[in-house]
């Protein structure tokens, strides 16, 4: 029955979407995050929705006139450099083919997407319909969870869809992390009382899914994230109270087996999960040292063959960290492009709490950049221990931080030239009527033409 209602909903969509390109755009992030063919059975979940949204929103943009190049800057060309960086890698990859080139082709889609989103956010409205579109994928999730935790007394973990980047608990827990800056976001900025009171509800019940998934990553992550939200934090003496607080209810309700699994971050010599994936960590970096240029290519680390090379009968698996995965699959060339869009990501941040200082009409960006930075470091600090290099979600954050900062730009700069157009305009027609002084009989005649005959009509 859900798979019937999924096909309806997404069909109608899809007819929506010709006339309007950017809900395609909506369309394609919700798909792509929230996975809610993963959520049905029967034909529903092996229908390519993504792929359909994507080709209707193409057709929907040429039709509407919106079929535009992305805007050009720092985040757009890294972008296209490392489409560039990950196709040169896959052709002279290590691994297999049919590994290699069906990953090759899921980042390029995503990419893709990357680009079309940023050719069509141009406007506050679409910044904040995306938010809250990338909110209410993973909401949902944390919502669910949350309920499922207190349902259970936490103890059991929390899970995100199958077949999908966050079906891990760790991977679920930090992609919940990274979704709670934007949630408070929204919440700073909703007109409505009951939608604040509503989104603190949501972030309530996201936090406790997030501890209850048994993630020590993930603690480690909300760690920094408390720390940084705190350092942004207007009344800081206020938050800190109310941070703690939330955080002592939370691990206060969480059971021994929960508590015991935390302690052993301290003891991670003894944990064999830790120190197999330090063992992965230098196998990795192994491979990008055989490699320095172009690393293993894309499943690399994952392939026995390829592992044998640096580390004879080392494991051949996830590497379980951002970091060392795209080092050892594509080099530091890549590496290094790769890197740059997160630190292109924090300086646009950055400049947008800058830019938009005393600026009220610009609150809202001066806050998006403050959660957006949040965000970031909840990714790096998570993925630290998680293989989600290639996190669509995250580069989509990447993409709207970007978007809003050439909005404020041009809000700014219109700010400023305004007052000196507006004090230049006395100065000109004063510099008009002397030239008109100076001028000769005839150009008088000439300029003053129009009024005399205008006067002689009304005769």
């Amino acid at each position: 029955m859900r798979g019937a209602v999924l096909i309806a909903l997404l069909t109608a969509l899809l007819g929506l979407v010709i006339t309007n390109p950017f809900a395609g755009v909506l369309l394609w992030n919700w798909i792509s995050f929230m996975n809610p063919h993963r959520l049905v059975w029967g034909p529903a979940a092996a229908v390519p929705w993504a792929a359909a949204v994507f080709i209707a929103t193409i057709i929907g943009c040429a039709v509407m006139g919106e079929l535009r190049w992305p805007p050009f800057n720092a985040t757009i060309v890294l972008i296209v450099a490392l489409m560039l960086c990950f196709t040169a890698t896959s052709i002279v990859a290590l691994g297999e083919p049919e590994a290699v080139w069906y990953k090759w082709e899921h980042a390029m889609k995503v990419l893709l997407g990357l680009l079309l989103t940023a050719s069509l956010l141009t406007t506050r409205q679409r910044i904040h319909a995306l938010v809250w579109v990338m909110v209410i994928s993973l909401g949902y999730y944390g919502v669910r969870g949350g309920l499922f935790a207190l349902v259970t007394g936490g103890n059991h973990r929390v899970f995100g869809p199958p077949q999908t980047m966050i079906e891990d608990n760790n991977h679920l827990a930090a992609a919940m992390l990274v979704s709670l800056p934007l949630m408070n976001w929204l919440r700073m900025h909703s007109a409505h009382r009951i939608i604040r009171v509503g989104l603190a509800i949501v972030m309530g019940l996201t936090l406790l899914a997030t501890i209850a998934s048994y993630s020590r990553g993930a603690l480690l992550a909300l760690a920094a994230v408390v720390a940084v939200q705190w350092w942004h934090s207007r009344r800081k003496v206020v938050t800190a109270g109310v941070l703690a607080a939330v955080l002592a209810a939370a691990i206060t309700f969480m059971p021994g087996g929960w508590t015991e699994r935390m302690e052993s971050i301290g003891t991670y010599q003894q944990d064999e999960s830790a120190s197999e994936r330090l063992v992965l960590w230098g196998i990795s970096w192994k491979l990008a040292m055989d490699r320095p240029l172009v690393g293993s290519g894309f499943s690399g680390p994952y392939t026995r063959d390829v592992v044998d090379r640096v580390a004879p009968d080392g494991p051949a698996r996830a590497v379980h960290s951002i970091w060392f995965e795209l080092l050892g699959e594509h080099g530091f060339p890549t590496f290094f492009v790769w890197l740059g869009l997160t630190v292109v990501g924090v300086w646009h941040g950055y400049r947008l709490t800058r830019l938009t200082r005393g600026r009220p009409d610009l609150a809202w960006a001066h806050d998006l950049g403050q959660m957006g930075q949040v965000s970031i470091m909840a990714y790096l600090v998570s993925g630290t221990f998680l293989s989600l290099s290639y996190w669509d979600y995250y580069w989509t954050l990447l993409v709207t931080l970007g978007a809003s900062h050439a909005i404020v730009l041009q809000a700014v700069y219109a700010s400023r030239t305004a007052p000196q157009a507006a004090a230049a305009r006395p100065a000109d027609a004063v510099a008009e009527v002397q030239a008109g002084r100076r001028g000769s009989a005839s150009g008088w005649r000439a300029r003053t033409q129009p009024a005399r005959l205008a006067r002689g009509a009304d005769a």
